[in-house]
């Protein structure tokens, strides 16, 4: 099994992980071969970051590969071979897939990096975790950073469109995100902006649920919010996201906004920290829209 002291070469050359164990890890951060989970699950890798915790990083690891050799596909291209040779940067895009229950709702989490880099094993990958250990579908997004709402808008195809395959319902799905994959899940759950994307085919998400970000952007056709944030975030200040979600409940969307004493940016699920569970809130909040949606049906 994998543990703390496994080097990240150790990962990408293993054969479970096939071609795509490097993804796993920031390919715009420096990191070196000898590089143990230990000496990356630190702020010196994933800049911005804080409570980063190494026998989470241990966790999705381990989980990935048992998934992998349980004979589960954990990881799908989002572009074609011949869309990758045409534009090679497409090469370091995919979905990581985190199963839960056949033909349940599925999520996707878009982790943050500043559009520098994506912190995917801090930002997202947990989430996606725990969300499947709660019996929904959960992706984790590895996009291109200077391409990411046009990755993003291509998951959401991907999935919708394999969503047989796949088995996930594709109508209750819902977008989250830290820091700047925050911005990129609100951005494609307005459905203007999706549809511009996408086109018009692929329905809005049921929810979307935001991690300290400042995009103050607001419109009535947003989607229903969930956000949670640190006073001591120094990166988005969390009066800025109180007043977007005032806002959007003035358009008749549903929010719900916690904001936590103390904590700083990037607390990701904010184990050990007053945050921690806050995560079970958010799948809380999913959950009501979808269950609203289906009152408001019949």
């Amino acid at each position: 099994m994998i543990n703390a002291r496994t080097t990240v070469q150790d990962i990408i050359n293993d054969k479970d992980f096939g071609n795509f164990g490097r993804l796993l890890f920031p390919v715009d951060r420096a990191i070196t071969n000898d590089m143990t989970l230990e000496d990356i699950s630190t702020s010196n890798v994933y800049i911005w970051y804080s409570h980063i915790k190494v026998n989470k990083t241990v966790e999705i690891i381990n989980s990935l590969k048992k998934r992998t050799q349980n004979g589960e596909k954990v990881f799908y291209d989002i572009y074609t071979e011949r869309e990758k040779m045409l534009d090679p940067s497409k090469r370091d895009t995919g979905l990581f897939f985190f199963k839960g229950k056949d033909n349940a709702p599925f999520a996707i989490c878009n982790a943050g990096g500043g559009f520098m880099y994506v912190g995917a094993m801090h930002d997202s990958f947990p989430h996606a975790l725990e969300i499947s250990k709660r019996g929904y579908n959960a992706f984790a997004l590895i996009y291109r950073v200077d391409h990411p709402y046009e990755d993003l808008a291509r998951a959401i195809s991907y999935i919708y469109d394999h969503s047989q395959e796949l088995k996930v319902d594709k109508r209750n799905y819902s977008l989250w995100g830290g820091s700047a994959g925050a911005r990129m899940s609100a951005e494609l759950g307005n459905k203007s902006a999706l549809a511009h994307f996408v086109g018009t085919d692929i329905p809005q998400a049921k929810a979307v649920i935001m991690q300290y970000t400042g995009y103050s952007r607001i419109s009535h056709e947003d989607a229903p919010t969930y956000a949670c944030v640190g006073t001591n975030d120094s990166i988005a200040y969390y009066r800025t996201m109180e007043e977007r979600l005032h806002r959007l409940q003035q358009f008749g969307i549903q929010t719900e906004c916690h904001v936590y004493k103390g904590l700083r940016h990037g607390f990701g699920l904010g184990i050990g920290t007053i945050a921690e569970g806050w995560i079970n809130d958010a799948i809380s909040f999913w959950e009501n829209q979808i269950k609203e949606m289906i009152f408001n049906k019949y």
